[in-house]
């Protein structure tokens, strides 16, 4: 079980803190192993946030006991007390990981783990953030940056998108999809390492649920924009325009993304070949299937499947 601490300060925003506890706090009985998510704080037990909420948390001197440490956000005008610092140094070099939520990049950056290394934060304070760590490479417009243990999302609603694809490298696609359809959050969000992040299961009320459903069902058929169309009993051009309408992308970009995550999945079975995965998938070869693994994933299949056949052996 993955022991979770979710840092909190003074004037906490509660909205960075809602995500972090209901990904890392809340008890899922139906997931085995699921995260044992905390609230703590370094310095007080009485926290005070917005709206004049305030929450009595458990003061902790030492983050031994845990192997992930959540920063929801900071100030990123405050600096740290040298035990902080060392503390949090030592819970990383000791293998912890370490997530930070919007602002709460400038923790972790003020604890000296993002040099040389590539971070972003909230856009409303890349600027201040360039100019006081000029040592950490600040990456614009990505929802998340993730590597080594250590990851920063943009702002505020991308810690939706950056804690899903931290539990989809924890527990797999299907668990990943699972919650997000608990969440009823939006379709995939294109963004630089958005990749990782799975299309929620649309419920059965959107308008063509039927024909999404049909399509899901048969990735491994030469189904194509017309198809759906046709399945649809409509005309191509009004399909095009009411699909991006319901849907927020085009429905050639749907398909593709259903087909990628009918790949994910086969390729984390670890027992196909890639023309199997391509062909089960629909994309018929896997030169079609690599080029776009490349183009939307930013990753071969062969590297997608080394790195999470082995998440799953672990």
């Amino acid at each position: 079980m993955n022991k979770v601490a979710i840092l909190c300060k003074q004037n906490a925003s509660l909205f960075e803190l809602g995500c972090a506890t209901e990904f890392f706090a809340l008890a899922r009985p139906e997931i085995p192993n699921w995260y044992q998510g905390e609230v703590i704080s370094f310095e007080h037990q009485k926290v005070n946030t917005v709206a004049g909420v305030s929450m009595n948390i458990r003061l902790v001197r030492s983050l031994a006991e845990f192997d992930t440490l959540v920063i929801p956000s900071w100030y990123p005008e405050q600096t740290l007390d040298k035990d902080v610092i060392d503390r949090v140094q030592s819970f990383y070099h000791k293998g912890g990981r370490i997530l930070s939520f919007c602002t709460g990049a400038f923790f972790v950056a003020e604890c000296g783990l993002l040099t040389d290394r590539e971070a972003t934060t909230h856009w409303a304070y890349a600027d201040t953030f360039k100019t006081r760590y000029p040592d950490v490479t600040f990456v614009e417009d990505v929802l998340y940056v993730y590597k080594d243990n250590i990851g920063c999302s943009a702002g505020s609603a991308a810690a939706i998108d950056f804690s899903l694809a931290v539990i989809r490298e924890d527990f797999g696609h299907t668990i990943a999809n699972q919650v997000a359809r608990r969440l009823v959050v939006s379709p995939h969000r294109d963004g630089g390492q958005a990749q990782f992040v799975e299309t929620p299961i649309l419920s059965h009320q959107v308008l063509f649920a039927k024909t999404l459903d049909w399509a899901k069902a048969n990735l491994d058929a030469p189904i194509n924009v017309d198809s759906l169309a046709q399945q649809a009993a409509m005309s191509r051009r009004s399909f095009d325009r009411h699909f991006r309408a319901s849907m927020g992308v085009s429905a050639k970009t749907w398909l593709t993304q259903q087909r990628l995550d009918l790949a994910k999945r086969l390729l984390e079975e670890n027992k196909l070949n890639m023309e199997q995965v391509a062909i089960q998938s629909g994309f018929n070869n896997p030169m079609t299937l690599r080029h776009c693994f490349r183009q939307y994933l930013t990753i071969s299949p062969s590297q997608y499947r080394r790195q999470f056949a082995l998440k799953k052996m672990c």
